[in-house]
């Protein structure tokens, strides 16, 4: 029976490739999000995320106006349209 020694170095060589063998295992579970087009209407999840920001933060922007929506039965949609613009009206406010 051969017995076979493991460094330091073995363990660590072990653990980088195990590491990135999970990485990639992960990225391809992950469903890649398609990022919005024009003409697209998001819930106000996806507007969260794409923006990210909080439920509250998402909601002060209805109550103020500077997000138009729509509701329809009990969920709330954006258009794509109406995000681009509130971008762009916030970036040159914030220009000096």
């Amino acid at each position: 029976m051969s017995v076979e020694i493991l460094t330091r170095e073995d363990l660590q060589l072990f653990r980088r490739q195990l590491l990135e063998d999970l990485q990639q295992l992960l990225s391809k579970q992950r469903p890649q999000v398609p990022a919005p087009t024009p003409g697209q209407v998001l819930k106000s999840a996806e507007v969260r995320r794409l923006l990210k920001i909080s439920p509250a933060t998402l909601q002060t922007l209805r109550i103020n106006g500077t997000l138009p929506y729509t509701r329809i039965g009990g969920s709330l949609y954006y258009r794509y349209e109406d995000i681009e613009k509130l971008l762009e009206t916030k970036g040159k406010e914030a220009r000096p």
